[in-house]
Parts: structure tokens; sequence; C-alpha cells
């Protein structure tokens, strides 16, 4: 047996495994190797939506491009209805690129790669970087076993909390919808395999319970997660700053859409008070965590919830989880530099926590980028649609694709191609990070202009 596996283990060794989750692609920028590889994963996605056994009818490219996106991305935005347009096979092609885009490819490489050689290395550690940011106390190494372990772990228990009572409530496909429905949740996904998403679980406390603390777990991250099973083990432990302020920040913008919607929000009027508490906490969530699951009809809600709604799409989730958006640590630096500079303070720190420089400016360049690229969409898709949408639920829908929430007011089956297709570009920035394409799009210029010594008035 064990000659067995130390064979396996070389001839694992001898194959480019890296290579191979790129889809062969290889770039010694790793910003623009994570961009490749999703794009590659992107376009497997669509061809293997379009076959005829992935589908119970014709589905145009554009609708299996815009579903292999938004899976990949973790959205949840759908033009087509994912329980009945597509079979089995095809919902079980979703549900991978779901998991490869929740998780991470590059994820999945340095971890078969960990796992062979017990050691990340230089190239895969540059990797691996590049798609999830975490504080200097937290190395490479340890990250990839925890995400790779927690999001199996939490999945896990998805399924054993949904599966006994799906199937005692005579839910059609109980082990298929909990294993589904699991995985969506914690990677932040929102796709569902009901046409209705999740109103017939409008007013159940149960479904909603497990769904909301799934969604929470993956939205709020890895950093968390790691953070405090350290708190666990070792003795008298501190919590890191990092952890302190996604927890702070994630509990102030939840509990105002909560309390939002639960007083201000007309359509839910009708609800008793525990139901429509519900209701707005499992809506607050699934904006907050950018997981995008309904159990109204969001199209029907006032226009101030909307737009609450699509703020808190645009703070997002926090950094090295599942979610998308601005991120809850870049909301808190850039509060934290806008502070002490109004109060003429050199240094930038928050309740007396020094913040690094790099830490600020990378949050104020994210926060510039993701603007003009969100209004970039806006302004595209409004030219797109000749007045012929409501230019709020424009906005809705482009902040909730580039935060890859999935919540939509209802217009996607009514927009053009056009629109489509910058919806589809809004996801697949979401997913790399508008750094990462920063990156990518400059770096070649950097290069070209290094050595210049031009003056610039500003």
């Amino acid at each position: 047996m064990k000659n067995l596996v130390s064979k396996l283990r070389h001839l694992f060794l001898r194959v480019d495994v890296e290579r191979v989750f790129s889809m062969g692609y290889r770039s010694v920028y790793p910003q623009r190797q994570l961009m490749m590889g999703y794009l590659a994963y992107s376009v497997l996605g669509t061809i293997l939506l379009a076959m005829p056994f992935s589908r119970t009818g014709p589905i145009s490219f554009v609708d299996n491009l815009f579903t292999a996106v938004s899976a990949l991305s973790t959205t949840g935005l759908s033009s087509v209805d994912v329980s009945s347009d597509y079979t089995f096979f095809g919902q079980f092609v979703v549900l991978f690129l779901i998991q490869l885009g929740g998780l991470g490819y590059m994820t999945l490489s340095s971890y078969v790669m960990f796992r062979l050689t017990n050691r990340l290395g230089t190239q895969k550690a540059r990797l691996f970087n590049a798609q999830f940011s975490f504080p200097d106390s937290m190395d490479s190494e340890g990250m990839v076993k925890n995400i790779v372990n927690f999001t199996f772990g939490f999945e896990l228990l998805g399924v054993l909390l949904l599966y006994p009572y799906f199937l005692y409530h005579g839910v059609e496909q109980p082990l298929w919808s909990s294993i589904f429905h699991s995985v969506s949740s914690f990677c932040t996904a929102g796709f569902s395999i009901y046409p209705d998403n999740l109103i017939r679980f409008q007013t159940d406390w149960y479904v909603n319970g497990v769904i909301i603390v799934l969604c929470y777990m993956g939205a709020m991250g890895f950093i968390m997660m790691t953070d405090i099973l350290r708190w666990f083990r070792r003795k008298n432990y501190c919590i890191t700053f990092t952890t302190r302020v996604i927890l702070l920040i994630t509990c102030i913008i939840s509990l105002w859409g909560t309390v939002h919607l639960f007083f201000f929000e007309p359509s839910l009027s009708h609800l008793s008070a525990g139901d429509r508490l519900l209701v707005s906490l499992f809506h607050s969530m699934s904006a907050m965590t950018t997981v995008g699951y309904n159990t109204v009809d969001v199209g029907l809600l006032a226009p101030i919830s909307l737009v609450i709604l699509s703020f808190t799409m645009y703070i997002g989730a926090s950094p090295s989880g599942t979610g998308g958006g601005l991120k809850s640590t870049t909301l808190s630096a850039i509060y934290a530099y806008t502070k002490n500079k109004l109060g003429l303070r050199p240094d930038i720190s928050l309740s007396g926590n020094k913040i690094p420089s790099y830490r600020v400016e990378t949050a104020i360049t994210t926060f510039v980028f993701y603007t003009f690229i969100l209004f970039a969409g806006v302004y595209l898709i409004a030219l797109l649609e000749h007045g012929q949408t409501e230019f709020l639920d424009i906005v809705f829908e482009a902040s909730s694709a580039l935060a890859t929430a999935g919540l939509s007011s209802g217009i996607l089956p009514d927009v053009t191609v056009g629109s489509k297709l910058v919806l589809v570009v809004l996801m697949y920035i979401g997913r790399v990070g508008v750094i990462t394409l920063g990156n990518v799009m400059l770096v070649r210029s950097t290069i070209r202009s290094a050595g210049r010594n031009d003056d610039l008035a500003v």
C-alpha cells in the first residue's frame, strides 16, 4: 500500500498541477494567470451548459455564458430558470462552477501541491496571495489548509442539517436539494433549483436559519474562522484587529438593513411581526453577504429599500471570504483615513491600531476603481436599454453583478443582449477583483515607462 501511495505521489509530482488547473496557461504575473484561469473556466462552463444533455430546451449562447459566469463568480443572477431549463447534469455543472468559484481554483491547485510536497513554494504562495488577502500574521500554507477544511466542513454540516428536514417535509429531491443549497449558500452564490428561489421557505425559521449561518460564515471569511479557531485552541490568544473590524461592520450594516426593512418597507406590512423580522433579516443578510437569495419578490420593494440594498451590496462581504463587494475592511480603512486626515493626524489609525500605509493605499485604490467600474457599467446599460428600463433597476442590477450578489429587481428576462454582456463583464470583474484587473491592465505600461522622468503638473 505504501508503495502504491508513493508511486501515485511521484506521478502527480511529474504533472504540472498548476498548469492543469490553469487550463494550460502560465504567466510570471499571478494576477494575469488568475484572470486567464477564470476566463478559461467560464468558456468551459459555457460549452458544457450548451450541450444537449445539459438543457431541457433551446438556450441561447449568451444565456449559457451568463449562467456560467454567474455561477463561477458566485453571483446568482440568472437570465434563465436553472430549475427547469437545465437537466440534472446542467445543474451539476452550475454547482461545480459555484464550488470552483467559491473555493478558488488556485486554492485547489495550492492545496493539492501542499498535500503532495508538504510545502507551498514561492510561486504558489504568490498565486494564492493574488487570490486572497489576509493579515501578515497568517501564513499562506496554514490559510490554504484552513480554506479547504472550513469550506467542505461547513458545506457538509449544511447538508446534514438540511437533508433530514427536507426529507421529512417532502421536499422534492431532498438530498440533491440539500447539497446544492448548502454549497450555494456557503459560497454565497444564491443559485437555487426552485423556480421561486427560496420564497417557499419565506416563514420557515429552520431553513432560513441554516442558510443565514452558512452565508455569514462564507462571507465573513477564512480570516475570521482561522482567528476564532486559534482563540479556542490557544491560551491567552487575542483576536486580531481584522476579525474585530469584520464582525463589527457586518453587524452594523446587517442591523441597519434589517431595521429599515422591518419598519419602513410597505410590501412586508401584511406579515406578522415575527415573519417580517425573519424576512427583513434574511434580505439584509442576502445583500450584506452578497449571496443573493430571496424569499420575497425584490422587484416589489420600495425604491428607498432598493437603494439601501444596493449600498449594502456595494459594501459587500469581507476579505478572504466567498462574498464580493468593496469589502468591509476597505470601508474601515477609508473611514480611518478620512477621520485622521480631517483631524490633521500624520498616521492612519483606527481604535488605537495603526493601519499600514500600503493597506490604506490599496483601500483607496480599490474604492476609486470599483466605483468607476460600477458607474461605467450603469452608464453602458442605460445607453443600451434606450430608456426602456427604470434607472434605479439598472443601478440595482449593476451593483448586484459587480458585487457578485445575485439579488435582482426582475428586469433580466427583458434586457437586451448587450446589457446581459455588460453584466457578464461586471460579474467577471467582481470575481477576479478590481485590483487584479488594474494590475493586469497597467503592469506592461509600468514596465514600458520605467526609466522616464517626465514631470506631471497637478
